[in-house]
This record gives C-alpha cells, structure tokens and sequence, in this order.
C-alpha cells in the first residue's frame, strides 16, 4: 500500500464530493480528491443547462417537504448548511449570486464555469490534494473500519472514505453508478434505481403536431387507481415523441418507476389552467355571446394555441370548420371533457441517457442522518445523489449535494 497516508479520502468531484474535501481540509485534515474523468466537476459544469442553479429561496421545511416522506432525513445538514450558508459560502470564495425570479438562486454570471473555477481555486488554497483519472475499485475495510482505496494504480491509506460518486444519470459525464457497487460490497443495501428529471414518450402520435407552444401552468394526474394522489403543476412542452417541460422534468421521478412495474401509464393532463368542465362551458357560452358564429376550431383557441386545438378538435370528433352551435351535442361535452382533461400514455423514455437525477440509491436507513456516516463501517461516509434522496427541478437536488457534503465533510 502506498505509504502517504490521508485523513480523507472523497471519491467524485460533483458539488457533494468537491464542498466535503473543502470543509475538511479548512479543519486542517489531509484530504485526497480522487475523480475518475480527466476534469473534476463535469455533471456541475452541465447543470441548469450550463446557468447552475445552485439552490432556491424556501425555507428548510418546505425545501424538505419538496422531497416527499424521506425529505426529514435531511434535517441536520439543511440546519449545518442551508441556502443561506451556501450564498454565504459562495460569496466567499468571489462568487456572487442572485434570484431573479425570486425562487432560484444562480450565481450572477449564470454559468456554472464561474463556480468551478471558485471551487478549484479555494481547494488549492486549503491544499486539497486532486488526482484525476483515477477509479475506484475497491474500499479497504479492517475489521468493521475503513481503511482506505483501491484504485487501478495503488492502495490508499485514509481513515476516512466519502463516497460522493453520484447517480446512474448522463453516462456521458460519468455516471456509471460505481459508489451503489462499492457500497453493497461492504453490505450497504442499495434501492431500485430509476432515471428521473428527463422527458417522457407518449403513446399518442398527435404531440408531434403540438411542438410550437409551452403550456403554462398545467396539471398532470396519474390516472392509475392506486396511485391518483400523484400529480404536479407547470409549464409543459411537446415534442416530437412526448412531452416535457418543467413539469415534466419533476413528474418523471414519479413515472419512471411506475412505467417500469405496468409497461404504459396513462396520465390525464389539464391544459386549461385549472379550468373544469363548468368554467369551460361559461366560457364558452361567454365568448358565444361576443360572437355567435365562432366555429369550433376559432371557440377552441380562445383557450388553447392553433395547433393543439386542432388535435383537442380531432379527438373529439369535430370537424374545426363547423360553427359550434352546429356541433352535435355529444361532440361538444367530449370536446369539454377533453379541455379539462386530456388524456396521454406514457409508454417509453431515454433511460439513463437523458435523466439529470437518479431516483433510488443507498438506503437511508444505513446512513447516519447528524453525520452521514454508515452505520456498517466507521469512517465510511455517503453524500449527494448516491443516497435514496431525490428532489425536483429548482436547485433542491445541488442544494442537498453541497449540504450534505458539508455535513459529510466535517467528519464528526
């Protein structure tokens, strides 16, 4: 085994793996940074679309409501490091945030380039050692105590092991899911594991036509009976094979699993801000008072744009050029119906490929919440999206990432 020994020993450098060797090495511990790309941070570099949104405004009750009946686990590490304790951290290392819509925080230049390179430089100052192009293979474990690394290269001595390797998503960039596998050799049980945050295909051939538009403030239902509770709001795009967007993003970590226990799951999708069958009828009846020769295509766009109008026409049977006071009865309430709620089969998606996060991971129950060490082996610890915790689009699952690590880092 080589002879330098280390304190800590991170394997990944995302923003998990990055802040725990940062906050160790500021306690004066010896740290290694071992990332097995030849660029440390390649997943961060690509968040937000390269804009980094780092974390958002909510507070810690809400931000962990957002991540459902597992959200409290993150209680110790929100109160070590919330939003506010990150903003203060980056400020500190010469990078200036803001939120301008209020909710998300990014750093001011909105490029994720402006935190890597203020992370790198504050690592080099507290004299994090980072070597890249270096796998893991294997962790060292004495008795029931960490002891170190197996790399391709070499044995590495630490008392302390962070596994920050991340999830399974954007293989492109690293993902290949090395911390589940060197977690569950030492005993660790890891969770089914499926693509979230990504878009979903659909059954239905129509969208295609729909491509044009974004939908704002749409609401999206499981209409599978046992799962009816599950639903979400926001702004949702078509495209060529499905659909996507905001709400589709978050929606996906609910989806995915239940795509892969029933093979379609249909969904009913209201397009209408909010509007049900009633209000939909007033309207109507409004807009016919206006002008009472509207026919149903020019009554149908009064709520939808053109072409997805002409697709809610075609599904209800209606010929767009009739006038609506012409429309059979039948056809008017299915073309109601269809505005409160349209229907759509998810029936596929891109896997792994495309998905931002991960859903499932290290079970929880394992971990040690107040310091994120394993309750199995001491001086193992586990941070960011490698654990069974994921949140929705809008900085919760980096704002996890960097509090968890902090926490993870401090090496209780």
């Amino acid at each position: 085994m080589n002879s330098k020994k280390y304190d800590l020993i991170v394997i990944g450098s995302g923003a998990a793996g990055i802040i725990a060797a940062i906050v160790a090495a500021r306690e004066g511990k010896k740290v290694l940074l071992l990332e097995k790309l030849s660029k440390i941070a390649s997943k961060l570099k690509a968040t937000g679309g390269g804009r980094c949104n780092l974390t958002n405004t909510l507070s810690n009750e809400d931000f962990m409501a957002r991540f459902g009946r597992d959200g409290r686990f993150m209680q110790d590490a929100l109160s070590a490091f919330d939003n506010k304790a990150l903003v203060e951290f980056m400020q500190e290392i010469g990078v200036e945030t803001h939120a301008p819509d209020g909710f998300r925080i990014f750093p001011t230049s909105h490029s994720s380039a402006t935190i890597i390179e203020a992370l790198e430089n504050e690592m080099q100052k507290v004299g994090v050692e980072v070597q890249c192009n270096q796998r893991v293979e294997r962790l060292l474990v004495v008795g029931e105590h960490i002891s170190g690394v197996k790399t391709q290269d070499d044995m590495l001595n630490a008392a302390n092991v962070i596994v920050a390797t991340g999830g399974l998503g954007y293989p492109v960039l690293g993902a290949e899911g090395d911390g589940y596998n060197l977690a569950s050799e030492l005993g660790h049980k890891v969770t089914d594991l499926s693509p979230a945050m990504m878009p979903l295909r659909t059954k239905e051939e129509w969208v295609k036509n729909c491509r044009a538009d974004t939908i704002a403030k749409v609401e999206l239902r499981v209409d599978l009976k046992k799962h009816k509770k599950l639903r979400a709001k926001g702004d949702l795009i078509f495209t060529n094979h499905g659909i996507r967007g905001p709400v589709v993003l978050d929606f996906a970590r609910e989806v995915t699993p239940l795509l892969k226990k029933y093979g379609e799951v249909p969904l009913l999708l209201n397009l209408t801000k909010g509007k049900n069958e009633e209000d939909i009828q007033k309207h109507f009846k409004k807009e016919l008072s206006k002008h009472p020769d509207l026919n149903a295509i020019e009554l149908t766009s009064t709520l939808l744009p053109l072409p997805l109008s002409q697709e809610i026409c075609r599904l209800a049977g209606i010929d767009e050029t009739q006038k609506y006071k012409k429309v059979d009865g039948k056809k008017r309430a299915k073309l109601i119906s269809l505005l409160a709620w349209t229907p759509l089969t998810v029936n596929g998606h891109d896997g792994f490929r495309l998905a931002m996060i991960t859903r499932g991971g290290i079970s929880l129950k394992e971990i040690d919440p107040k310091t994120m060490q394993s309750k199995l082996i001491k001086g193992l610890y586990f941070c960011g999206e490698v654990m069974n915790l994921d949140g929705p689009c809008g900085g919760y699952n980096l704002q996890w990432s960097f509090a968890s690590g902090y926490l993870a880092g401090k090496l209780l």
